[in-house]
């Protein structure tokens, strides 16, 4: 395919907030005629950024209005439910002056004046209701400022300046030649034998993944590594040149720390280039956090950390031990026990849809339970994939110390979920700065036995696990010692009625039309896409030519399987039907209930129709 990416130093592809000001945005603008348009990006509460496209020599004609008022839309452009209703649906976007712009470029619409790609400033934004603001991006900014100041009336540092919650992220994501049949058998046997694990990238993959990470440099992400993660399957060409199979690959881009809010904004800027560079390839990318079932998916591990910015200048890890045989400070032992005691008002911001529960399932490297690793020894660091939280720091670079949150996706809105995170790590360090509690008696608390009650955290879990808690426990030992996690989005989203908590940084009535808004999303794909899709599946497991005992025992099980997932009988509906009936009768507890049994049966349905097949001789 032809080249269609103008790598150009010539262009601008960032503003930065020192020059978001009248006379320096009219000179860049009057400098660079290939912008032709502003676009003001607000974020709302699903993690959606709005769109739209102002002509530049209006933006220029009304920028004293712009950059005080921004502009007007209506609630039905963004997902603000119970918020911006019908009957009140005025929502201003307000422009953000503390950050960064950037220029998003369109490389199949070249201007004729310049010969240059036409260009659209977007402006990062605040979305404005009722004198109230209610969008992802400013509570994550108003969690962060609260929390500031919470800290900074907390420790005992007279020299600090500044307050920053840091944050990393490592970007996942399946590229695929779109309208193409997925080999799923081949990618499962490439994922176990881990043939393209950060093996070399070739050809359009090649140049796509170059490319992005040379404009993620371009728009200041600054770009850590890019490579080939543990899904896909090598593509191969024949004696005339021909692709014989297409492609299907997994890959990871990981860009260096920042505060969490600018991290939060290079994530979905990251996103958007990626598909863009992809897509002018031919190629489609897939940020779901399990696009196909069977092999590994998607995850966007994220490491947080806390800095204190001194009036001297120096930096201090607030996270980091006060001594060489130590795991962590006390404000870091208060940030973990936080998190893990309340993830059951976290997960709802993480793991809210379908696709991101199926992800966390065992060996695909995802947590599945509620458990940290935080190193054999002091001295030594984690690399436990399977628990959710890790310790990972340096023994000789304190500044590095930080945890390693492993249950996010690409689809998690950032934004609302650092927020919760926050409102945890408040809860936790309220404990841990007592007075009378030393590094050592955190560490045992963290430490502490099942069925043992701790000062603060519960007696009927255990906290810490450095071995692999899927070789070393059954699953029933694994609910015992780390908790039950939930299984579907309605479970997940019912851990959301005690929200006391999550208050500190999330108010009320966000809360509620997230919930809401989860639910009605979980309901959606239940009735458009998954229902759909198993009842296809269903349909095209057909009887075959049967040769004996065995091929006639196991149609009568998959029969038996199929009938009680999708045939009606006039004393009996099936299981989908049921779905149907009780989702009209809003009977959501369940529904949950029929969703997982729906799922186990389709599950030894599959396999059972392949036990049929496998012993087929036509």
């Amino acid at each position: 395919m032809e080249n269609k990416i103008n790598i150009n130093k010539k262009l601008i592809y960032t503003i930065p907030k020192e020059k978001i000001n009248k006379n320096d945005l009219v000179q860049i603008l009057k400098e660079h005629k290939e912008i032709k348009f502003a676009s003001f990006v607000g974020i709302d509460l699903w993690g959606n950024d709005t769109d739209e496209k102002i002509p530049i020599k209006y933006f220029i004609d009304h920028i004293d209005s712009m950059l005080e008022k921004g502009i007007q839309t209506d609630g039905s452009s963004v997902d603000l439910p119970e918020i911006a209703t019908l009957s009140d649906a005025r929502v201003d976007l307000i422009p953000d002056k503390n950050s960064t712009w950037y220029i998003d470029y369109n490389y199949e619409n070249i201007d004729l004046e310049t010969n240059l790609p036409i260009g659209t400033l977007r402006i990062w934004s605040f979305l404005l209701h009722n004198e109230k603001f209610v969008d992802s991006r400013y509570i994550l900014k108003n969690s962060i400022d609260k929390f500031k100041n919470y800290l900074l009336k907390k420790i005992d540092l007279t020299d600090v300046d500044n307050v920053e919650v840091m944050l990393g992220t490592e970007l996942e994501f399946w590229v695929r030649t779109p309208y193409n049949i997925i080999n799923v058998e081949n990618l499962v046997l490439s994922q176990t034998l881990k043939e393209q694990y950060w093996k070399r990238t070739k050809g359009v993959v090649r140049t796509a993944l170059e490319q992005t990470l040379q404009l993620l440099e371009l728009y200041g992400i600054k770009p850590e590594m890019g490579h080939k993660e543990v899904g896909g399957v090598s593509t191969y060409i024949s004696g005339n040149e021909k692709i014989e199979n297409h492609i299907v690959e997994q890959l990871e881009i990981d860009w260096e720390f920042d505060e969490a809010k600018r991290t939060a904004d290079k994530e979905l800027l990251a996103r958007i280039i990626i598909k863009e560079v992809f897509r002018l390839h031919g190629l489609e990318v897939s940020f779901d956090a399990k696009p196909i079932l069977e092999v590994a998916g998607n995850g966007e591990h994220c490491h947080l950390s806390i800095m204190a910015h001194c009036k001297n200048g120096k930096k201090i890890n607030l996270l980091a031990p006060n001594k060489v045989d130590g795991y962590l400070s006390k404000i870091g032992w208060g940030m973990i026990m936080g998190i893990l005691k309340n993830y059951k008002v976290i997960n709802p911001f993480i793991s809210n849809t379908n696709d991101s529960l199926n992800r966390l399932q065992p060996g695909y490297e995802a947590p599945t339970h509620v458990v940290a690793s935080i190193g054999k020894d002091a001295k030594g660091t984690t690399r436990n994939r399977t628990v959710l939280i890790g310790l990972v720091k340096d023994i000789g670079n304190p500044l590095s110390t930080r945890f390693e949150l492993r249950a996010p996706n690409p689809k998690t809105n950032l934004f609302l979920a650092i927020s919760a995170i926050l409102a945890t790590i408040v809860d936790g360090i309220n404990f841990s700065m007592n007075k009378n509690l030393t590094e050592k008696d955190l560490e045992e608390e963290f430490c502490k036995k099942f069925e043992t009650k701790g000062k603060y955290l519960e007696a009927n879990r255990k906290y810490r696990e450095e071995n692999d808690v899927f070789k070393c426990y059954t699953k029933d030992e694994r609910d015992k010692l780390f908790g039950v996690s939930p299984k579907t989005v309605f479970e997940n989203i019912s851990n959301l009625k005690d929200t006391s908590i999550l208050e500190k940084m999330i108010s009320e009535d966000i809360i509620k039309a997230y919930a809401y808004l989860s639910i009605t999303n979980w309901i959606l794909d239940l009735e458009q896409r998954i229902i759909p899709e198993n009842r296809k599946k269903i349909y095209t497991c057909v009887q075959l030519k049967e040769t004996n005992d065995y091929d006639k025992e196991l149609w009568k099980k998959i029969s038996n399987l199929k009938e009680k997932l999708c045939k009606d009988d006039i004393s009996q509906k099936s299981i989908i039907s049921n779905i149907i009936k009780f989702i009209k009768l809003k009977d959501y507890k369940l529904v949950s209930d029929l969703q997982l049994q729906m799922n186990s049966k389709m599950e030894e349905l599959q396999n059972l129709y392949k036990l049929y097949e496998n012993n087929q001789f036509i």
